[in-house]
């Protein structure tokens, strides 16, 4: 059974292309334990998210794209809640704040978190540590975004993100 941290550890994974990780390494930069990561990597594999070539386990991203674009809305569901101090997440973060104009009576949809620099509305992360790793990681905090609006936005901003998503994932089979 996946979980939500699976997917966050996969969209690293992504991001970091053909650069070499260790476990230790990548829980650091993730702020989780190798446990929690070696776990998730053997239900990435099960689940055919992830695959072996050679050494090194890489995303599978067809399937990766097909589960994001069909699958993940019904799986984790995005929660949103009150007002709160948080980090922009969905259409209100890169690369769609460029694209997309809210309303000027909608609140933009945040990450809780004491360190954001902007109010809006409550937007659980996929996962709780997502806010954290989006800081270092200005390629994985858009992704990140492009996957919140998969998980809960309109149909036209839907399509918006599914476009950029696949565009990223071109990008990186590309580099790999």
């Amino acid at each position: 059974m996946l979980k939500s941290q699976d997917i966050f550890i996969l969209l690293k994974l992504v991001v970091m292309g053909s650069r070499p990780w260790s476990y230790a390494g990548l829980a650091v930069e993730l702020g989780m334990s190798p446990s929690q990561l070696h776990a998730a990597i053997k239900r990435l594999l099960a689940a055919q998210l992830a695959m072996r070539q050679e050494e090194r386990i890489v995303p599978h991203l067809r399937n990766l794209e097909e589960f994001l674009l069909h699958g993940l809305k019904y799986v984790f569901r995005a929660e949103r809640g009150e007002l709160t101090r948080g980090m922009p997440t969905a259409h209100a973060a890169p690369p769609l704040a460029q694209m997309i104009v809210a309303t000027a009576t909608e609140l933009p949809p945040v990450w809780p978190d004491p360190e954001g620099e902007m109010r809006g509305m409550s937007f659980l992360p996929l996962y709780k540590l997502a806010p954290k790793a989006a800081r270092t990681d200005e390629n994985l905090y858009e992704l990140l975004a492009l996957v919140d609006v998969l998980r809960s936005g309109r149909a036209r901003e839907r399509e918006i993100a599914a476009k950029e998503l696949k565009k990223r994932l071109e990008h990186y089979a590309a580099a790999q």
